[in-house]
């Protein structure tokens, strides 16, 4: 599993160490030449503390020197020849050149500082190697303390990042808290900047949530109330027919119980695309659909029933083209309003089904000569389960209900109208031009 905190640890003490071995290289080299400043000013100072000194001519050899004298020195006589010579074996040349100077040799590289006073000219060399250790020695000196406060470093944004990342535990906790029955939204004060978009994406995510829940909740209550019904019916429709005698009476006692049958089959599968078209469900646009093709084949597959009622169903127009959305869905659409427009229209009456552009929209429309819906009423008509008093039509209740339902999801508007000639009713479904083709 992942660690944010071990991350940010890693991350800021990769940091840290890479910025402090930069910091110490830069340190090494300003140790290194401040070092060599000093050792060069102390070359110069013991030149010049030689000049009062009596040299004897050099001879073959040098004066002895003290252990551990890092410095070797040598003086010419005003005319070259070579006086004095502390460390003849060392390889420096036998010439001096006047101020400082870097010089190599078989045994590595000498700082040197050659001054003249009163005839005489003195040299002052110290070994390059000497110098580089004690620049190392100074370097590594001042950065010691970071060395070892870098374990304190790591406990201490160890502690920083765990108390940074302490809302999220406590977002985690309140969102572990939250049940079905108690989705109230997460606190929001005092939030840090990086957390509070994250809560409220969850707020809101815990907002849809509960109204999923509770959509869910309402309709299975409804659909146990609207089931009882039905079911309780058919159980009194088997009795009678049990009890049934005469042929006659056992015939017109099933065909009774088939019609019962109907209709709580109708129910059952009405709740079902209701259950698939609710509005928390995951909504695939899908492709195109030609809504000409498509009245056509809706008109086609329920001609027989408005055949057995004598009824004129027919398609007026088809010229509204393709719009983009789910077919499947668009057509439970068409098949509600149409199959409404049947139940609901009289005997021998008429249905005519339409779908054409008006300006940049496309419109599905379905109008009846049947008792209309009062203007009063047409708000109701798309809650669940309501039937109109009086209505003898035999319907679900849900029919306007999915319609809506598939509407509001393709972002179409749904327009209630009396018919033609003030009389029936006229659905319309006009969806937006964005989604026309």
């Amino acid at each position: 599993m992942t660690s944010i905190r071990r991350q940010l640890l890693l991350g800021l003490l990769a940091v840290v160490l890479i910025a402090g071995l930069v910091a110490a290289w830069g340190v090494y080299r300003r140790a290194h030449e401040e070092v060599s400043e000093l050792f060069d000013y102390q070359l110069r100072q013991m030149a010049l503390s030689l000049r009062d000194q009596s040299f004897e001519p050099f001879a073959g050899g040098s004066r002895g020197i003290e252990e551990g004298f890092d410095f070797a020195i040598q003086v010419w006589s005003e005319d070259g020849v070579r006086m004095y010579f502390s460390r003849p074996h060392t390889g420096l040349p036998n010439r001096a050149r006047l101020g400082y100077a870097t010089v190599e040799t078989s045994e590595g590289d000498w700082r040197v500082f050659s001054i003249q006073q009163r005839g005489l000219t003195l040299q002052v060399a110290q070994p390059m190697a000497i110098r580089q250790r004690l620049a190392a020695a100074a370097a590594l000196r001042t950065l010691a303390p970071f060395l070892f406060l870098l374990p304190a470093l790591g406990l201490l944004v160890w502690f920083i990042v765990g108390r940074g990342l302490k809302p999220l535990v406590s977002v985690a906790g309140a969102v572990k808290a939250r049940t079905p029955t108690a989705l109230h939204p997460l606190p929001e004060q005092n939030l840090p900047d990086e957390i509070r978009p994250l809560v409220t994406a969850l707020n809101d995510l815990l907002a849809r949530l509960g109204r999923a829940i509770s959509a869910q909740r309402d309709f299975v209550a409804d659909a146990a109330h609207e089931l009882r019904t039905p079911l309780t019916a058919l159980r009194l429709q088997v009795q009678l027919a049990e009890r049934a005698r005469e042929p006659d009476e056992r015939a017109a006692a099933f065909a009774t119980l088939k019609q019962g049958l109907d209709r709580a089959t109708h129910l059952v599968e009405q709740l079902l695309t209701l259950a698939r078209q609710e509005p928390e469900a995951v909504y695939r646009p899908g492709g195109f659909v030609d809504l000409g093709e498509l009245v056509r084949e809706v008109v086609t597959v329920l001609e027989p029933i408005a055949g057995a009622k004598s009824m004129d169903l027919g398609v007026t127009r088809d010229e509204a083209g393709r719009i983009r959305g789910a077919r499947d869905a668009l057509r439970t659409l068409l098949v509600n309003l149409v199959d409404n427009a049947i139940r609901y229209a009289p005997r021998g009456g008429r249905v005519d089904v339409a779908a054409y552009r008006e300006g940049d929209s496309a419109v599905l429309e379905v109008i009846d000569n049947g008792p209309g819906i009062p203007p009063e009423e047409r708000e109701r008509v798309f809650d669940r389960f309501y039937r109109r008093v009086g209505s003898d039509a035999g319907g679900s209740g849900l029919g306007l209900s999915i319609v809506k339902n598939i509407a509001e999801r393709h972002r179409a508007r749904l327009v209630l109208d009396t018919g033609p000639a003030g009389k029936g009713l006229a659905v319309r479904v006009v969806f937006s031009p964005n989604r026309a083709d």
